[in-house]
């Protein structure tokens, strides 16, 4: 029979990119299981323990607070997810917040993106006429309107053209 492989907390954290102080903490918060101890008092992890960090990993990442995610822990990889429609329902909500930041990400990066472009295209005007070329922007796309949520980002007073200092 052949021995399950173990590793160290040194290549735990290698292999999942959580700090050897994180694994303690979740072990500590009771977040992970307590690890195996070899003779000398070292601790040893199983690849179990290293799906359940990555698993906590890509929890946290999706901005669930570690309480939360006890619950998903507590059921192991080969469950019917049909057992735990309490837990499905869960991550699917938990899953529509995600979706909802990526949108509303995705605005702020295309408004980031107009905001560049538009700063381009001024700069490229004021050299057209320092340099007294004004074909220049014809063969170019012509920046995108702002949409009113892209609008939203900013105050009544600031649409209207007021300069941040005159805001306060």
């Amino acid at each position: 029979m052949k021995e399950e492989q173990t590793f160290t907390i040194k290549q735990t954290a290698k292999q999942t990119a959580i700090s050897e102080d994180t694994i303690r903490y979740y072990e500590k918060i009771a977040l992970l299981p307590r690890a195996d101890r070899k003779d000398n008092g070292h601790r040893v992890y199983r690849q179990e323990d290293i799906n359940t960090i990555r698993l906590i990993s890509c929890l946290k990442k999706t901005g669930m607070p570690l309480e939360e995610m006890r619950p998903f822990l507590a059921v192991s990889a080969d469950a019917d997810p049909a057992e735990y429609p309490e837990l499905v329902e869960h991550l699917r909500s938990h899953r529509e917040n995600i979706v909802s930041q990526i949108t509303s990400l995705q605005q702020v990066v295309d408004f980031i993106d107009m905001k560049l472009e538009e700063g381009k295209y001024r700069r490229d005007y004021s050299d057209e006429i320092q340099e007294g070329v004004s074909e220049k922007m014809l063969g170019e796309p012509k920046p995108k309107p702002v949409s009113p949520v892209e609008m939203s980002y900013f105050s009544a007073s600031a649409r209207a053209g007021k300069s941040p200092t005159s805001i306060r």
